[in-house]
């Protein structure tokens, strides 16, 4: 199957986006204030993104190796029903979505930036990697965006996926 007609195939399966947070739905800097809270900032059109691929009537999760309460206000925000954090082993936060959600790896797209997220990818039937994403993790991936992360690069995978939902209708 030639490169594009994989990925279009590939996309046109998904039902379940899981996303890594910082570094792709953030840009992955970490603020702290001087009392120490911890302070994230996202992309509107990320989140506009992740509300229209609800209102379609998919899933969406997120799994991250930190732990941060603003990370679960924003997916309480934008309707997102998978939160693992604190995952080292991001393997195992998968299986258990997997478990929770009744969804299959041919079903589900993983947008990552770094190292640790090349295991979530290895078990996804879609795997994008952020414009500005460690090497090895846009060589690992199926698609890169053209957007670096936290700048509107998961509503350009989102974009992507339901673009290749509709041409299979189409067709």
């Amino acid at each position: 199957m030639a490169p594009n007609m994989e990925l279009h195939d590939r996309a046109s399966k998904i039902k379940l986006l899981l996303m890594d947070c910082d570094g792709v739905l953030t840009d992955g800097r970490l603020y702290f204030g001087p009392t120490g809270e911890e302070l994230k900032v996202f992309h509107a059109r990320d989140g506009q993104g992740i509300v229209d691929w609800h209102k379609a009537g998919f899933r969406s999760g997120i799994i991250s190796g930190r732990n941060s309460p603003i990370v679960e206000l924003r997916a309480k925000q934008l309707g997102i029903e998978f939160v693992k954090q604190g995952r080292k082993d991001k393997a195992a936060a998968l299986a258990e979505i997997f478990a929770e959600s009744g969804a299959t790896a041919d079903e589900t797209a993983f947008v990552g930036d770094d190292t640790p997220d090349i295991q979530v990818f290895e078990r996804v039937g879609f795997s994008a990697a952020v414009q500005d994403a460690h090497d090895s993790v846009k060589k690992a991936a199926l698609y890169t965006t053209t957007i670096d992360g936290g700048r509107g690069a998961v509503r350009e995978v989102i974009d992507l996926l339901t673009a290749a939902k509709r041409s299979l209708i189409r067709s």
